[in-house]
């Protein structure tokens, strides 16, 4: 007898979640099944060797053909992410229909009479139009790189200035080429929300973005979670409690999966800090500064003393780039990681940003090449204060005991607004 074959289907699947959600929703199994070529995915679809499957990039549109049913809303959209075989016949489904109408509700995105603009033509954007035309968009534009069938190309989509709501329902800034982005929210003054159909990182380049023009910004884990959650039902067969699972099982993975990360004055206790942090919160410990030595095979005073500080700043730079697009982790970074706007942007993408404070009087200063004490320490202070208030979504005082300090810091990751 074949054994139950639950998974996902894509063509590369290394940056997803869907594993660790399924198997919290059910107790079946659930596998990654990357088929990186068209005929590969012909082939898997016509064995039909599967129990139940999610279709993901590039397969929404190419698996419609080997249903030999498909649900009404999957048909008039044209994209099917839900597969379930039964008794060899294959019933398709659309839920990321209801997963991006959990997304846009739970943040308050209204569509009534709004112009919005949709990023990208594939499978999802048609799942994301229908979506804003049973809402009651006003209009719908859509933007690519070609600017084929009707679609504005991305530099002509700018000049919209009436745009309300900018969705992104392409890959661009998905892990792991992050901080990629297609337009620059600052280009619609009359803009209200942008959503972003990505979920890794949590916040895209473009949601970065659009916080920092102020306006409702959310990525698309919470959507994963919920199109996850009601295709567990076509799987199952059953009804489940989706109110409180899908808020339920997104807060949870999104603690578990995300960064924190401390930044503050040289010798401020960052890595004392991050490491119990680490322990506590059950996740990777990673001292930025260890890291850039471990990779440059050199210490970090001998880099200022024989590159410069430049040539540090690089180095610093580049390993971070890497680090922070990692997950689980607990990342201290050194005291001037902050001096670089792009550092900001990385550690925030996954996660909160911690400005652990100390008085100066308390700071450690032996070993570090520019943190000397005195005067040059007070001016250091007074110029890096506005880089890591502007970085920092909380601030964490450690002038007490380590307990005390780690108490605070699980406290302000557990209270965090973005998770």
């Amino acid at each position: 007898m074949q054994q139950p074959l639950y998974g996902l289907i894509g063509g590369k699947l290394g940056h997803s979640y869907s594993k660790i959600i399924h198997e919290q929703i059910a107790d079946y199994t659930y596998d990654l099944l990357p088929l990186p070529t068209e005929a590969e995915a012909r082939v898997f679809m016509e064995k039909r060797a599967f129990t139940a499957i999610n279709v993901t990039i590039p397969y929404k549109q190419f698996v419609i053909p080997y249903c030999d049913e498909v649900d009404p809303k999957a048909k008039a959209i044209g994209a099917v992410n839900t597969i379930v075989n039964r008794d060899g016949r294959l019933y398709g489904y659309n839920t990321d229909y209801a997963g991006f109408s959990y997304l846009a509700k739970a943040h308050g995105v209204d569509f009534a009479d709004k112009t919005v603009l949709i990023l990208g033509t594939g499978g999802t954007h048609s799942t994301v139009a229908a979506v804003c035309r049973d809402g009651g968009a006003r209009e719908i534009l859509t933007a690519s790189r070609t600017g084929r069938d009707g679609a504005l190309l991305y530099s002509e989509a700018m000049h919209r200035r009436d745009v309300q709501i900018i969705i992104n329902t392409t890959p661009c800034g998905m892990y792991p080429n992050v901080g990629q982005c297609l337009i620059d929210p600052k280009a619609f003054p009359r803009l209200e929300a942008v959503l972003d159909v990505v979920y890794n990182p949590f916040r895209t380049e473009l949601l970065l973005r659009a916080e920092d023009c102020g306006v409702t910004a959310a990525g698309g884990f919470e959507m994963l979670v919920a199109q996850a959650v009601f295709a567990a039902e076509h799987f199952t067969g059953s009804t489940l409690d989706t109110d409180t699972l899908i808020p339920t099982i997104s807060r949870r993975l999104r603690h578990q999966l995300a960064n924190v990360s401390l930044i503050g004055m040289p010798g401020c206790g960052k890595s004392t800090v991050g490491a119990a942090l680490a322990k506590r919160l059950d996740k990777r410990f990673v001292d930025l500064d260890a890291e850039i030595e471990r990779r440059t095979g050199h210490n970090i005073p001998d880099i200022f003393a024989e590159e410069g500080e430049e040539a540090f700043r690089r180095y610093e730079a580049e390993v971070l780039a890497e680090v922070a697009k990692g997950n689980s982790q607990v990342i201290a970074c050194g005291g001037g990681v902050v001096k670089n706007p792009a550092n900001s942007r990385a550690l925030r993408q996954n996660g909160p940003v911690l400005w652990v404070r100390r008085p100066l009087s308390r700071l450690a200063t032996r070993g570090r090449p520019l943190s000397k004490g005195g005067e040059a320490l007070r001016q250091m202070e007074a110029e890096r204060t506005p880089l890591y208030t502007a970085a920092a979504t909380a601030e964490l005082e450690n002038n007490a005991t380590l307990t005390e300090a780690v108490d605070k810091a699980v406290e302000l990751f557990e209270a965090d607004e973005t998770l």
